[in-house]
């Protein structure tokens, strides 16, 4: 038998441990800080919605600390892949979100170049998606296109798809 050394156990060091924590803090603060429709984008369990609803009512700066700190001891609790997943396309800085964004410009214009065959694999995707108004807006993109007008069906159809995919 071999005995264990404390360099053969690799635990992380009190620091990470305090960093780790305070990410989970200011995730907590992003969460309490959104407005109440992009927190109902976010899949979050029941205790956790009930803290940060709990923080927004908080006045006292203090209070609304050692709540923000709860919310961050429930995090630790639950895998965060998805919350900061989500908190990343919210945010129009990071790379999460400039992926999604040029993701939906992609969509865009292959139903503008493609049409029919573009719509049927966004649809196989998206299946709450309306095929009769992504025809029309396709329609319209393709014909203002053709004319070198200003493409404010363009900008519809992109809307469309974002509404769909968020």
């Amino acid at each position: 038998m071999t005995d264990l050394t404390t360099e053969d156990i690799d635990l992380p060091s009190r620091s990470q441990l305090k960093r780790e924590n305070q990410e989970l803090r200011d995730m907590g603060e992003q969460l309490v800080l959104l407005a109440k429709s992009q927190l109902a984008k976010i899949t979050l369990d029941d205790s956790l919605k009930a803290a940060i609803k709990e923080a927004r009512r908080l006045k006292n700066l203090d209070a609304r600390r050692r709540q923000i700190q709860y919310i961050g001891k429930l995090l630790r609790s639950i895998d965060v892949a998805g919350i900061k997943y989500s908190l990343d396309k919210l945010n129009h800085q990071s790379q999460t979100f400039r992926q999604h964004f040029a993701k939906l410009e992609q969509w865009r214009d292959r139903f503008i170049n493609e049409g029919h065959d573009a719509i049927e694999d966004f649809i196989a995707l998206y299946p709450d998606a309306d095929r009769q108004q992504l025809r029309n807006l396709q329609r319209q993109a393709c014909r203002e296109k053709s004319m070198n007008k200003p493409s404010a069906a363009s900008e519809k159809l992109f809307q469309y798809i974002k509404q769909l995919a968020d």
